[in-house]
C-alpha cells in the first residue's frame, strides 16, 4: 500500500460525507443508500455503526478517527441520485438520516500496511470529505493497546467485535487508577479482577523461577477480599483478633503506637494547638531520644535557644510587620508572655546562679522594651492597651541580648538525634508521666489534664491496644518486611489488611499511619538504591478514608489527616513508585485532589446526578455524550477512559471465578425466608466475644 490509503477499496465502506466540522466534533450526512444495519457489499458482512462505534475519515496519512454519539433523522432537501432526473418530484422535506462524531485520533497508514493508532486529531476533516466504516484490522488497530509493556487482558470490546481490551501495569498503576460504580455494578471483582490478572500474566511472563517481585497492598474496610486471592499462592493475611481466637490463617494486625508521627499523635488524642501540641511534641522527642534530659542547664539552653529562634524568624518575616497596628500588639503580646516565661524559668531554675543571672539581663532587656512602646486608651470606661512601633535598633538589642546569654552557657543548643516525628520505639506506658514532668515544669498541668485522660484511655481499651501492642517487639525492618514484602521469593504478592473489627476511634489512624509508612519507606528505597519500587496500595470504599474536608489548622480531625496523607501519596507516589487504585461508590465524596491525580477511570454504573456531574467535569468535554450511558450500563461492564487506554472504550470485564469474586454480593433474602439457605442465630457465643474485646 506504500502508505497510500486504497480508495477503490474504501469506497466500498464509504457511508456518508462529512457536512459540519468543529474542533471536537463533526457532522455527517448518510448516503441515500447506506444500509440500515448491515452491508455485504464489501464481500462480507459490516455491522452498520451504531452509538460508540467507530468511523474513519481517510485522508493522506490514513484516517481520521471518530465515536459517534450520536445518530438521527432531519427533514432535508430531497436527495439526488446519480443518473436519474427526477422532474415530477415536487420539493418537499426528506427525512435525512445524519450522525454526529467526537474525533478521538488519527490512524496511520504504515507501508508494510498495518496501522498505528495515535490519540489526538491535527489534520481535521473538511465539508464533504467521506466517512466509511472500519475493517476487522483497522478496529483492532484502533482498540487494542499496543504499547510495549501492554500485556494484562481485562476484558473484551463488545462495540469493536470483542477485540480483547489490554492495559499496561506501568501506566495503569503508576498514574493511578479510580474504578468507581455504585453497589452491585461489579466494582469489587473489577478491582480484584486488576490485582489477579495483573499477577496471572506477570507469572506467566516471568523470566526467573520462584515468586513475582510484586507487591499489592489491599486495604479491606468490610472484610470482602479474605478468600478472594487464596488462589494466587498464600496472600498474607492481617486481621484483628477477637477475644483470645483469631479468625483462620491471619496475624494479628499491628501498627505500634510508637511508629506514630507528632501530627498523628495530635490527631488521635485531639491535642490544643497552643499549649497542648508542644508539650506532647517534645515528649515524644524526649522518649525517642531515650528519655527525659537529666541536666537543667542543658534544659535552659534548649529552651532559651526555642525563644531566640522564634524571634530570628521575624526578622525573616520581614522587619515591616512590626509597623502594621495588629502585628506591633501580636508582638508586644508576644514580649509579655516571654517575660511571664522568663519570671517562671527563673523560679524553676533558681537553684543555678548562672541561669538566673543571664534569664535576669534578658528580663530587664525586654521590660525595657514593653515600658518604652506599650501605651493604651480609654473606650466607654475600658482601658484598651496597646503597643507603639518598635525601633529596629530595639529590635536588634534584644537578639543580640539573647545570644550573648546563650554563648556564655555553651551556644545554641544544636539539636541532634531521632525528632519527635522519627520511628524510634519507645515505652508507651511513659508517654503520660513524660507530659506530665514537662506541663509541671513549664507550670502548665492544669492545660494537659485532658489530654492525659485522652491518651490513658486509648491505651486500656483491650482491642486498641491488640493493635497499637505497647507490648510488642517487633522493629522497624520487620514491620517493613511483614506488611511491605522482602526480598523476591521470601514473601506473598498480595497482603490484605482486613480491617473490619478495627475501633472506628482509630480505623482513620490506622490507615493514615501505614499508608504513609509504607509510602515514606519507598521514598528512602530510593534515595538508597536510585531506583523505585514497584508497589500498589488498593483502597476499598475509598470515600471513607479520603473523603472531602474543611480547611482547619485549630483541629487536627483523624479523617481530614487521613485524607491529607492519601493527598501526598497520590501527589508524589508515582515518583517513588507508589500505585493506587481507588475505588468507592460515591466519587462526589472523595477528595478533589486525590481524584485530580487518578489518570486512568474504570467507569461502572452511576445513578446518582452529583456523581455523574462531577464524573463529566473529570473527562475531556467532547466524551460526554459517552458518560450518559453510566446509569444504564449492566453489571459486570464499564467504560475504561483515560491514560491506560488509548481511546475510552466499553468493556466487558473478564469473568472470575465465584471463588476469586470478594464477598460483596447482595444478601439472599428470599432464600433465607424460605429455607433454601439455612442461617443459624448463636446470639450468646456473639455477645460473649463482643463483652470480653
Amino acid at each position: 500500500m506504500n502508505g497510500i490509503p486504497d480508495f477503490d477499496f474504501l469506497r466500498d465502506f464509504t457511508i456518508g460525507t462529512v457536512e459540519f466540522v468543529s474542533p471536537s466534533t463533526i457532522r455527517v450526512k448518510l448516503d441515500f443508500n447506506t444500509p440500515a444495519n448491515t452491508a455485504i457489499n464489501a464481500g462480507f458482512p459490516v455491522s452498520f455503526p451504531k452509538i460508540n462505534g467507530f468511523v474513519l475519515v481517510p485522508n493522506e496519512v490514513g484516517a481520521v478517527v471518530g465515536m459517534i454519539s450520536w445518530i438521527g433523522v432531519e427533514n432535508s432537501i430531497y436527495p439526488k441520485r446519480t443518473g436519474l432526473k427526477d422532474f415530477d418530484l415536487i420539493d418537499l422535506p426528506f427525512p435525512q438520516r445524519k450522525m454526529q462524531v467526537n474525533l478521538l485520533g488519527t490512524l496511520k497508514t504504515k507501508r508494510d500496511g498495518t496501522f498505528e493508532f495515535e490519540r489526538g486529531v491535527y489534520q481535521f476533516p473538511s465539508v464533504g470529505d467521506v466517512v466509511s466504516i472500519p475493517t476487522n484490522e483497522e478496529m483492532e488497530a484502533i482498540v487494542e493497546n499496543r504499547e510495549r509493556n501492554a500485556n494484562v487482558v481485562i476484558g473484551t470490546a463488545p462495540i469493536a467485535g470483542n477485540v480483547p481490551v489490554k492495559i499496561n501495569p506501568d501506566t495503569l498503576f503508576g498514574r493511578h487508577v479510580a474504578v468507581l460504580g455504585n453497589t452491585g455494578s461489579g466494582k469489587s471483582c473489577s478491582v480484584a479482577g486488576l490485582v489477579r490478572w495483573s499477577i496471572e500474566t506477570a507469572k506467566n511472563n516471568n523470566k526467573k523461577s520462584g515468586p513475582l517481585n510484586a507487591r499489592f497492598i489491599v486495604f479491606d474496610p468490610n472484610g470482602e477480599y479474605s478468600e478472594t486471592f487464596d488462589s494466587l499462592g498464600e496472600p498474607r493475611k492481617f486481621k484483628v483478633s477477637i477475644g483470645e481466637n483469631l479468625l483462620h490463617e491471619s496475624t494479628q494486625l499491628q501498627v505500634p503506637a510508637w511508629m506514630w508521627n507528632s501530627y498523628e499523635w495530635s490527631s488521635i488524642s485531639q491535642a490544643s494547638g497552643k499549649m497542648q501540641r508542644p508539650i506532647l511534641r517534645r515528649a515524644l522527642r524526649e522518649l525517642r531520644n531515650g528519655g527525659a534530659i537529666s541536666n537543667d542547664i542543658f534544659k535552659a539552653r534548649q529552651e532559651l535557644t526555642s525563644y531566640h529562634i522564634a524571634l530570628k524568624n521575624h526578622v525573616a518575616r520581614g522587619y515591616d510587620i512590626l509597623s502594621d497596628k495588629n502585628e506591633r500588639t501580636a508582638f508586644g503580646k508576644r514580649l509579655l508572655m516571654f517575660k511571664n516565661d522568663f519570671e517562671h524559668m527563673i523560679t524553676l531554675y533558681s537553684h543555678l546562679s548562672e541561669v538566673v543571672a543571664g534569664l535576669g539581663k534578658i528580663l530587664w532587656k525586654i521590660g525595657e522594651i514593653i515600658n518604652k512602646c506599650s501605651n493604651s486608651f480609654v473606650k466607654n470606661g475600658e482601658t484598651i492597651p496597646y503597643f507603639e512601633s518598635i525601633s529596629r535598633a530595639e529590635f536588634d538589642s534584644l537578639i543580640a541580648n539573647m545570644q550573648e546569654v546563650l554563648d556564655s552557657w555553651g551556644g545554641e543548643v544544636e539539636y541532634e538525634g531521632p525528632n519527635e516525628d522519627t520511628p524510634v520505639e519507645f515505652d508507651l506506658n511513659q508517654l503520660t508521666t513524660q507530659i506530665a514532668q514537662i506541663s509541671k515544669e513549664q507550670n502548665a498541668i492544669q492545660f494537659v489534664d485532658y489530654l492525659i485522660m485522652r491518651i490513658q484511655t486509648m491505651m486500656s481499651d483491650i482491642k486498641m491496644s491488640s493493635i497499637i501492642n505497647h507490648k510488642s517487639e517487633i522493629t522497624l525492618s520487620e514491620w517493613l518486611e511483614t506488611y511491605i514484602g522482602g526480598d523476591q521469593g521470601r514473601d506473598s504478592e498480595v497482603m490484605v489488611i482486613d480491617l473490619s473489627l478495627v475501633p472506628s476511634e482509630i480505623i482513620h489512624l490506622i490507615v493514615a499511619v501505614m499508608s504513609r509508612i509504607i509510602f515514606e519507606s519507598l521514598q528512602r528505597y530510593r534515595r538508597k538504591y536510585g531506583k523505585p519500587l514497584p508497589t500498589v496500595m488498593v483502597l476499598e470504599e475509598a470515600h471513607h478514608f479520603i473523603s472531602r474536608y474543611v480547611q482547619n489548622t485549630e483541629e487536627l480531625s483523624p479523617a481530614s489527616m487521613c485524607t491529607q496523607t492519601f493527598e501526598r501519596v497520590a501527589r508524589e507516589g508515582r515518583k517513588f513508585g507508589l500505585g493506587l487504585i481507588i475505588s468507592s461508590q460515591r466519587p462526589s465524596e472523595l477528595s478533589p485532589t486525590v481524584l485530580s491525580q487518578c489518570n486512568t477511570f474504570l467507569l461502572h454504573r452511576i445513578v446518582n446526578d452529583r456523581d455523574q456531574e462531577l464524573i463529566k467535569h473529570l473527562v475531556p468535554d467532547n466524551l460526554g455524550e459517552m458518560l450518559n450511558e453510566l446509569p444504564v450500563l449492566p453489571t459486570g461492564k464499564a467504560l475504561l477512559i483515560g491514560a491506560a487506554s488509548s481511546i475510552p472504550i466499553l468493556v466487558e470485564m473478564t469473568q472470575l471465578k465465584e471463588e476469586e469474586r470478594p464477598h460483596s454480593s447482595d444478601p439472599d433474602f428470599w432464600d433465607v425466608w424460605t429455607g433454601n439457605v439455612e442461617r443459624e442465630v448463636d446470639w450468646k457465643t456473639i455477645a460473649r466475644e463482643w463483652q470480653v474485646e
